[in-house]
This record gives structure tokens, C-alpha cells and sequence, in this order.
């Protein structure tokens, strides 16, 4: 062996003893060319940097000012709220109401407790035996109201968590009462309780020779395809069990064809509960590789167009009605809520020029309908908006009733390997993707919608629903009540135009007025789309005696001087002295 390859080269050693010169030499000039090299790239890093820095500064401009558009900061910011809450000589005059708008109150909220408790036994006691058995049901009984009034308003005003019948749009509790039902489940409810019944029961009998037989696929899938591409007007399509696997499916597989790494999301948005999508507050680790942007701005534009580390954006249609917000929830009603008014023409050219800039800068462009599904129209936001995307997922109301994810898009995006390249694959499947019994409801729910009777639902969708909602609120307004409704089709929201510390009380005036709600009570109404005029007056009349009684019985009090700012202000003192009240507590406990 030569004395060459007898020793290490090290350039930087001194000449010894048996170490070949022209090793030496060899070496000294590999070391003075890669020094020649990170002193290039160095230079070529300090060139770059201004570039580098506006690139960073068009970032941040282009994220919303608020917490939510900066989830990470949310994010730290979180563990530092500490619980508190009011005691019995605050809890009715939060808003510094005085003593008789006080008395009012507590005496109209005791009877109300009564009133729930009396009518509702069975259905809150074994309601109540869940809530330390399912965490669900924990977690929903603690975010229904602002927490500084949770203690009180959970041992009193507990709706139940229980219902045993469903008709139409009515729904029946343990004890017999029955509500009209605008919780729309998630958005799964867009044809009323006894279409989905019939979907499951018809679904069943198509599939019901073969029953739970996993692996291979039962033939009604055929139908299924060709009837939801048609719809889509995409090219392939891949099942998955729920609506936040079909997106992880299309993030994953555009950041496959893109070889890039970053997902873009708009402030507010949601698309389920993976950690690669869900920025910010609740979710236990940081998301990385995720830009939470501005909705209709031009600043993200501009940031989709000048950036080579985007993948895909996602979109969530829903968004059109509260841009740059999350859903609304009443346990945040710390004050007013007022959401600007749903425009579809604007939003319609928003989606119009991302959609150009997609396409442009090679970057997936993802339609998230898995909430809204086909309930703006037979071709859903796609066809509505007038935007075609790259990728589409579906879920909830598609499966006829019974849990789906569906993931369609161009042929493109959604091959899961590279013919010249066999071991580059990306990879997903499910045990129960395309279960034989959800295809057969599925396949009940797309021929359903061929039916005259179902497509009439789609006739003037918007002029109905917004004429009702125009009539409602001015019934309101004559009433001098305030609270209005706005709305996105059949999608409601309750807005309160003046500030008020109670307004989330609305909703279990509601509930006791025999309207049946989302957990999240107010923020959202869900109609059926097929909700007829007797049906809708009947609610309209229930929901103006829910607003009558908020109203005698004091809540809408408000004074002058009670502002948003107030509020807010006010909050602040609380949190901060709820800080402070801890960290002495720890000291005196551990000192």
C-alpha cells in the first residue's frame, strides 16, 4: 500500500515525517479551493440579504394584524390566560348595570334554571353522566360561554347532550320535547333528517349482499366516481374516512409533485384538526411549514407570486363570510359581534385572482368543501364561485348520513408515484376507505340529487334565503331589539350591532324557545336547504319570543358609557390581576 493512502490527508497539519509532499501539495490546494468556495458563499449570502429581507418583510405584511394571524404568537400567549370568574355580587352587573336591571336579571335567570331543569330531567341527568366519560362532552360543556360566567351558567342552563328522534327539521329529547333543529350536525344536515334516513336505508340494501367486506370494492363505487367527478370536475378521486384525512391527503400530495414544503392558509381558517394544518391555539406543538396569510389581500398575492417554497394554498369556502375571522362561538362573546357583510361578487374575484397565481407559480391551489359540500350548489363552491381548483376534499353531507372523506383533483396532482421512479411514492390508505355500506348511502345521496324535487332546492338559492333573513331583521329592528342575522345561503349567523356583556345568554333563550343549536350556539345556524316557508315563519316566531323575553328580562341593558373598548379594557384588568393573583399564590405556597 502506498505511503499515499498510509495516512489521513490534513491540511492544516505541519509537515512530518513520512507524509508524501505531493500530498501535501494536493491537499493545501483542495483546502485553498474550499476556503476560496465558503468565502464565495458567504459573500453570496451577504449579496442576497437585502433580497431575503424584503422577502421577509412581504411575509409579515402580508399576515393580519391580529393574534390570528400570528398563531405562533397566539400560541405562547395561551398558557398565560388564567382562569377566572365572577362572584354572585358580579355576575349579573359584569357591565356595571344598576341594582334593579340586577335584580331583573338574577331572578329572571333563576327561573329560567328552573324552567330547564323541570322540563328537561332525564335529558340533562344521563347527559351529565357522560361528561367525566367522554371527553367530548367535557370539552363542549366548558366552552359554551365566556369562561368568567362558565361555573355558574354549567350548573344551571345545562342543555343536554341527549336526543332519541329526529323528523324532518325537528328533534326529540329524552323527555319529549321537541325543537327545531338548526344545528345543520356539522353540516352534514342539508336535506332535512328524513333524507339521510332514506339514504342509509337505500345505501344499505344496494350494498347489503356483500355487507362490511373490506380490501376489494363493491361495484355501486363506478357510479360513485363518475357521478362525483362529474360534479367535481376533476379527473381522479381517492376515499378516506373522514374530511381532515382527505386533507391531509391533498397537502401531501402537493407538496409530493411540488417537492416544496410550505402550506398557506388563511387567518381564521379551518380544515380540521391535523397538526399540519391547525396553526396556533390548540394544537400542542407549533405547526411548521405553514404561512397563516391574509383573506383578500393583495399583500398575499404578492407573496404567492415571489416565493419558491409554497406547495399549495388552501381555502375554505366558508370564509367568504367572515373573512380573517374564526367561526364565531358565543364562549367568545365577551362583547358584540358584528361580521361583515358576506359579498360573493368580491369574494368570487378574490378566488379568480389566486387562482391565476396558482397556476402561475406551479402551486396547488385546495378548495377545503368539506364542510359547505354540496349545499351552495350540485357543483359546490366550485360551481358557485365560478373557480375551478386543483384538488377539491369533500366530507360530511356526501356520505348520505354515514362518516366520508373524499379527496378529487386533476390526474396531475393526484398520481401517488413516479413510473420511472418506483420507489418514490406517496402514500395513503385507510382500513375503511370506501366501506361498502358508505358507498351505498353515498350513491343514494349523488342520485338524490338528480331528483326535480332536490334541484328545485338549488332554484333562487340565495334570493330565498336572503329575503328571509332580510325579513327577520327588520321585524327586529321595528321591535327595537339588538340583535340581526346575517348570512351565506342557508348558513346563519347572530350578530349583536351594540356592545353587551351578556349576549351569550341569547342562546339559552333560543334553546328554551324550542330551537335546537350547535354547541357553539349562536356563531351558527344551518338550515336545511329545503326548509319550506311554514317551516322558516315557525322559527321566525320562536326565535323573536327568545328575543322579546332576552330583552324584558334585562340582558340588552347597556349604558352609555359601554363601549367595545370598555370591555376590553376591563377584561384586560381582570386577566392581568388573575396573573398577578396566581404567581403570589404560588409564592406564598412555595416559598
Amino acid at each position: 500500500m502506498s505511503s499515499q493512502a498510509s495516512y489521513p490527508i490534513d491540511a492544516t497539519a505541519p509537515i512530518v515525517p513520512g507524509v508524501d509532499r505531493a500530498t501535501r501539495t494536493d491537499s493545501t490546494r483542495e483546502s485553498r479551493d474550499s476556503g476560496w468556495l465558503d468565502t464565495l458563499g458567504r459573500f453570496g449570502e451577504w449579496i442576497n440579504l437585502p433580497r431575503r429581507v424584503a422577502a421577509r418583510l412581504l411575509l409579515s405584511k402580508a399576515k393580519h394584524p391580529s393574534l390570528r394571524g400570528h398563531p405562533r404568537i397566539a400560541r405562547r400567549l395561551a398558557p398565560l390566560i388564567r382562569f377566572y370568574e365572577y362572584d354572585d355580587a358580579t355576575y349579573f352587573r359584569a357591565d356595571d348595570a344598576p341594582p334593579e336591571i340586577e335584580a331583573r336579571r338574577r331572578e329572571a335567570f333563576d327561573r329560567l334554571a328552573t324552567r330547564v331543569a323541570s322540563k328537561k330531567a332525564r335529558t340533562i341527568a344521563e347527559s351529565l353522566a357522560l361528561r367525566p366519560l367522554i371527553s367530548d362532552v367535557a370539552f363542549t360543556n366548558t366552552y359554551r360561554v365566556p369562561f368568567p360566567f362558565r361555573s355558574r351558567a354549567q350548573r344551571a342552563l345545562e342543555p343536554g347532550c341527549l336526543l332519541q328522534r329526529s323528523d324532518g327539521i325537528e328533534v326529540e329529547d329524552l323527555d319529549g320535547n321537541r325543537a327545531l333543529d338548526v344545528s345543520g350536525w356539522y353540516g352534514v344536515n342539508l336535506f332535512g333528517a328524513d333524507f339521510y334516513k332514506r339514504c342509509i336505508d337505500r345505501g344499505s340494501k344496494l350494498v347489503g349482499d356483500l355487507g362490511p367486506v373490506l380490501g376489494s370494492y363493491h361495484p355501486i363505487i363506478g357510479d360513485n366516481v363518475r357521478r362525483l367527478l362529474a360534479l367535481a370536475k376533476q379527473d381522479e378521486v381517492s376515499f378516506h374516512m373522514s374530511g381532515t384525512e382527505a386533507v391531509m391527503q391533498a397537502v401531501r400530495l402537493a407538496r409530493y409533485h411540488t417537492r416544496r414544503s410550505h402550506v398557506v392558509r388563511f387567518c381564521g381558517s379551518y380544515h380540521g384538526w391535523w397538526d399540519g394544518v391547525q396553526a396556533g391555539v390548540g394544537n400542542p406543538r407549533p405547526a411548521h411549514e405553514v404561512y397563516t396569510l391574509k383573506d383578500l389581500s393583495d399583500d398575499t398575492l404578492r407573496v404567492l407570486r415571489t416565493r419558491s417554497d409554497i406547495a399549495c394554498v388552501l381555502v375554505n369556502p366558508i370564509q367568504a363570510m367572515h373573512p380573517n375571522a374564526n367561526a364565531p362561538s358565543d364562549s367568545m362573546l365577551v362583547s358584540g359581534r358584528s361580521l361583515p357583510n358576506y359579498d360573493k361578487a368580491a369574494y368570487s374575484e378574490w378566488l379568480k385572482k389566486l387562482r391565476e397565481v396558482c397556476t402561475q407559480a406551479g402551486i396547488a391551489l385546495i378548495l377545503d368543501e368539506v364542510f359547505l359540500g354540496f349545499r351552495l350548489a350540485p357543483g359546490g363552491a366550485q360551481e358557485y364561485f365560478g373557480v375551478e381548483a386543483d384538488l377539491v376534499t369533500y366530507g360530511k353531507t356526501l356520505g348520505g348520513g354515514l362518516p366520508i372523506g373524499v379527496l378529487c383533483g386533476k390526474a396531475r396532482w393526484m398520481r401517488r408515484f413516479h413510473e420511472d421512479r418506483p420507489s418514490d411514492v406517496c402514500f395513503a390508505r385507510g382500513t375503511f376507505n370506501s366501506h361498502p355500506y358508505v358507498m351505498g348511502a353515498m350513491n343514494a345521496f349523488l342520485c338524490a340529487l338528480e331528483e326535480p324535487a332536490i334541484q328545485e332546492t338549488y332554484h333562487q338559492l340565495d334570493a330565498r334565503w336572503n329575503s328571509r333573513a332580510q325579513d327577520l331583521n327588520a321585524r327586529l329592528e321595528r321591535l327595537g331589539f339588538p340583535v340581526r342575522v346575517s348570512n351565506m345561503a342557508s348558513i346563519w349567523s347572530v350578530t349583536y350591532p351594540a356592545p353587551g356583556r351578556y349576549h351569550w345568554m341569547f342562546q339559552h333563550y333560543l334553546r328554551d324557545a324550542d330551537i335546537a343549536l350547535s354547541w357553539i350556539g349562536t356563531g351558527r345556524f344551518i338550515f336545511p336547504n329545503n326548509t319550506t316557508d311554514e317551516q322558516f315563519a315557525l322559527f321566525s316566531q320562536r326565535f323573536i319570543a327568545a328575543a322579546n323575553a332576552m330583552d324584558r328580562d334585562g340582558w340588552w341593558w347597556s349604558s352609555p358609557a359601554l363601549t367595545e373598548k370598555s370591555i376590553r379594557r376591563r377584561l384586560m384588568r381582570e386577566s392581568i390581576g388573575a396573573v398577578l393573583s396566581r404567581r403570589s399564590s404560588d409564592r406564598s405556597t412555595h416559598p
